[in-house]
């Protein structure tokens, strides 16, 4: 393949990989505004950030970056868009929340939350097209896995364990977060053989 084209193709999946970082981070700051409860890992964010005055997002990139270290005994080798993920998602947060006010008015929380659900959907698809590195959660997940466990019980287990210390530092359960948690799953199996980039759509396509 021309190097013209090598190159063409990795901005490519550059621009798709910050899409959906970005898409991800402003989804996740939807659910935090909306205040009708949060995903697992935003349960611990928020309930950190409420126990010490930090900010939500940057709880988001202590966490990611704390994940991360536990690759190092699985032997886990992050990409760019891991580190991209680390940092890019938690700085688009605490911006989101910065700049832009809760809404009020039931209905509109409800909506506001069903779309960051299927945005959040989205740009997982996106980010995960990009094939240019795993979360630090997903890497995390599929590592264990890698070592003969379950991968649906290490997933389970990790977030019930992050969810229940959230919950008992403060951070918001609710009706959002059963949303979050039984939409996830079918929205990332549309979304991420739909939006792979098509230079990786093989190995972006689940089994």
């Amino acid at each position: 393949m021309p190097r013209s084209i090598q190159q063409r193709l990795i901005q490519q999946r550059l621009i798709q990989l910050f899409a959906g970082l970005v898409l991800y981070g402003i989804s996740d700051a939807m659910l935090l505004l909306a205040r009708l409860g949060v995903d697992p890992w935003d349960v611990l964010h928020q309930g950190l950030a409420r126990r010490t005055g930090m900010q939500t997002g940057t709880w988001a990139i202590i966490a990611g970056a704390a994940v991360l270290l536990l690759w190092v005994p699985l032997r886990q080798r992050p990409g760019i868009g891991t580190l991209c993920n680390v940092v890019v998602i938690g700085v688009v947060i605490d911006l989101m929340l910065a700049i832009v006010p809760p809404p009020h008015g039931l209905a509109v929380r409800i909506v506001v939350l069903v779309c960051g659900v299927v945005l959040n959907g989205a740009a997982t698809g996106l980010y995960i097209g990009a094939m240019l590195g795993p979360g630090p959660r997903d890497g995390l997940m599929t590592g264990l896995g890698a070592r003969g466990h379950s991968i649906r019980m290490v997933r389970t287990g990790i977030e019930a364990v992050v969810l229940l210390t959230g919950w008992l530092l403060g951070g918001n359960v609710g009706v959002g977060t059963v949303l979050y948690a039984v939409s996830i799953g079918p929205l990332a199996h549309i979304f991420i053989p739909l939006l792979a980039n098509p230079s990786t759509r093989a190995e972006a396509l689940p089994p």
